[in-house]
């Protein structure tokens, strides 16, 4: 398995593209105004807390204030209030917590009016950036994240990562860490961490304890609000919480982003310093060239194929994301109907845990799967989408599937989703859209694989404009599909046809409907 890391930068945003054996799995992008982003810290102020709903609305800078809910307070809220007032009126000069005398944890299930107040001075992080309408999700629990660990400030608690599976190891890392471990700090091993000497976890904790101190020393004159303390550029988080040995290349087509991320990945793994490329082909687009934009294309429209000819349709709703997974008008070679289903619902897991990633869909989805029988095979369909998701960062939860054959998952969503237009205008209608051209290529492609199977001789009738992209240059589509199935394919192109429209015929002239 190989990943890419692809970044495309232009004048007003910063593209990522995550590549995993060459298909796109993750898609983010960083804007050039992008003032809220997980993971950033502020010095806000409360506007009002609000007793029926338990929770506190906060100027943090946004045109909708932020939503602090009680349970996001952390249970040491009042020693960070102390804190945050010793060091704005000069009287702290130590950050490290070191002598800090620590107050009484709040009631967990207490009333926000008791602990706080109109006006009241906060840090608060960024835990879900703003979305249509709402404002940002923040928690008064602060944490700094590492390549390694998360220090949590106020805590004292030391958790390890629940994917490190062998007792050995998690218990191999508590005891470092707790020999290194700051006053009046937590941390929590992240997974990356395991097989890591004691040498790497110090060096990652002292950095953040610099972030943390660099942070502190901005409260006695920071205005309210503002942000004091900044998440890594787009490219070094994402490095951050992904890179691993896996990874064969980093390609990058701005210079000055080149060479921060070249320096990023020779502080956290110098090793790989080499596979930092920087990308300065003029003749091809960048995305271009990792056929990224191609895969963006053929991968958020409504319709989504698969192989051997099934297909996904996801639709949006207010409430939640429905997946319906069809099997597609296909010849199949299997005995019985549950085999076809089997073998459609195990390829539609795998593309359905890589949609989730790749739109950054969240909240409650509801996938309708082909309708199985047997028992042991709907377990083995759950157990394949586990699998598949388990790379996922994003916290999930699945749902065996119900009787009806339905499976229900919670993700989290803690950015806007990735939502991207591949319709275009229909040359045919000038009111009209149609899917992006190049759909129609890749549904011809998937349906004359199928046809190609059973019939020796086939003609397509198309679209001019479609018909001269598949035969003319070298080597062309058709000639492609020569090399491949040792058939030649006739085309002739038809002036009537709509631009999406395309008819498959025998050699006798019937045409040919699977």
């Amino acid at each position: 398995m190989n990943k890419e890391l692809i970044i495309r930068s232009s004048s007003d945003a910063v593209d990522f593209a995550l590549l995993k054996d060459g298909k796109l799995i993750e898609l983010h992008k960083e804007e050039e105004k992008s003032d809220f982003q997980v993971g950033d810290i502020f010095l806000a102020k409360i506007r009002k807390p609000v007793a029926g709903l338990n929770a506190a609305f906060v100027n943090v800078g946004f045109e909708k204030d932020a939503f602090l809910h009680y349970h996001d307070l952390g249970p040491n809220l009042t020693s960070q209030l102390k804190f945050i007032k010793l060091i704005t009126t000069g009287k702290l000069k130590d950050f490290t917590l070191k002598g800090f005398q620590f107050e009484k944890e709040i009631n967990k299930d207490g009333v926000i009016t008791e602990v706080l107040t109109a006006n009241q001075s906060i840090l608060v992080q960024v835990v879900k950036e703003p979305i249509s309408t709402k404002g940002p999700r923040i928690s008064s629990e602060l944490s700094l994240a590492g390549r390694f660990i998360v220090l949590v400030p106020f805590s004292d608690r030391v958790s390890i990562s629940q994917k490190i599976e062998s007792k050995e190891e998690k218990d191999r890392l508590k005891r470092l860490v707790q020999s290194i471990r700051p006053k009046g700090f937590g941390i929590i091993v992240r997974t990356v961490a395991e097989g890591q000497k004691v040498a790497e976890l110090e060096k990652d904790l002292e950095t953040l304890l610099g972030r943390w101190s660099g942070m502190c020393k901005k409260l006695p004159t920071a205005h309210h609000p503002s942000k004091v303390l900044g998440e890594l550029n787009r490219a070094s988080s994402i490095l951050r919480d992904v890179f691993n040995d896996s990874f064969s290349g980093i390609h990058i087509d701005d210079e000055e982003l080149f060479y921060q991320t070249k320096d990023y990945v020779q502080e956290i793994a110098p090793s790989k310093q080499a596979i930092v490329k920087h990308y300065q082909s003029r003749d091809t687009p960048i995305f271009e060239k990792y056929n990224i934009e191609r895969q963006i294309k053929t991968s958020f429209g409504k319709t989504v194929s698969m192989a051997k000819g099934a297909y996904l349709i996801i639709e949006h709703t207010e409430a939640l994301h429905v997946i319906d997974v069809n099997s597609g008008n296909r010849s199949n070679k299997a005995s019985n109907q549950e085999d076809t289903a089997m073998e459609v619902n195990m390829i539609a897991a795998a593309e359905i845990a890589r949609q989730l990633r790749l739109r950054d869909m969240g909240g409650i989805i509801v996938i309708d799967f082909i309708d199985m029988s047997n028992p042991e095979n709907r377990k083995i369909l759950f157990d394949t989408l586990r699998d598949e998701m388990s790379d996922d960062k994003a916290k999930h939860k699945i749902l065996p599937p119900s009787k009806f054959g339905l499976v229900q998952i919670t993700r989290q969503r803690v950015r806007p989703e990735v939502n991207i237009k591949t319709r275009e205008e229909d040359p045919n209608n000038e009111s009209g859209e149609i899917e992006a051209p190049i759909l129609i290529i890749d549904k011809i492609a998937s349906d004359l694989d199928r046809i190609l199977k059973s019939h020796k001789k086939v003609v397509l009738n198309t679209h001019p404009f479609v018909a001269a992209y598949l035969s003319k240059g070298f080597p062309s589509m058709r000639s492609r599909w020569f090399f491949e199935h040792k058939k030649w394919v006739k085309i002739i192109p038809r002036d009537a046809y709509t631009y999406l429209e395309y008819h498959f015929f025998d050699h006798s002239g019937k045409e040919i409907r699977e």
